[in-house]
């Protein structure tokens, strides 16, 4: 059985969603790879014990006051490289970044290959089941681009303002056409 509950954030509305003991889901209302189809087919139950838990860190995170992400029973699902990329982002410390290179190097560092692709540490980057908990908005493009964000460039950089990261030496990335 799946359960939600829905959090109001300063960035927007939150879909949370839990197998019952952890965390499986959490995202920003509209975002690439929204997990709708778990929205619709969960119940609505507010007063779980951990929906509770994740609402207090939430209201802790967004007050600046630098919850640690092991205070949450988290089980997001994905694939064995995916998982290993979630762990990696739960070691970016609080207010600071790492490129996507940077984060490339050190997965292959970790498995002892000569290198790693920046382009499938993104991904499984951006397919991140847990926005903001599992922080993926620490991670940025080359050069400080603020690129590749599923809830949003603007939401990223809330986030990042939120953990009081200088902002000056980012840039967004041109859109397109």
């Amino acid at each position: 059985m799946v359960y939600k509950t829905y959090y109001d954030s300063p960035i927007g509305k939150l879909f949370i969603a839990s197998d019952g003991e952890s965390i499986i889901g959490l995202c920003i209302e509209g975002q690439k790879y929204y997990l709708d189809k778990i929205e619709k087919e969960s119940i609505l139950k507010n007063d779980l014990a951990i929906f509770e838990k994740t609402k207090k860190w939430l209201d802790s995170y967004f007050k600046q006051e630098k919850p640690k992400i092991s205070e949450l029973s988290l089980a997001p699902e994905g694939n064995t490289f995916r998982q290993y990329i979630w762990e990696f982002l739960c070691e970016i410390p609080y207010g600071e970044t790492i490129t996507y290179g940077e984060l490339a190097q050190k997965v292959a560092k970790k498995l002892n290959k000569p290198s790693m692709s920046a382009q499938a540490v993104g991904n499984a980057v951006g397919h991140n089941p847990i926005s903001i908990i599992i922080p993926c908005h620490r991670v940025v493009g080359k050069n400080g681009s603020l690129t590749g964000y599923a809830g949003g460039i603007d939401k990223k950089i809330k986030l990042l303002e939120i953990e009081n990261v200088n902002m000056e030496k980012f840039s967004i990335p041109k859109i397109k056409k």
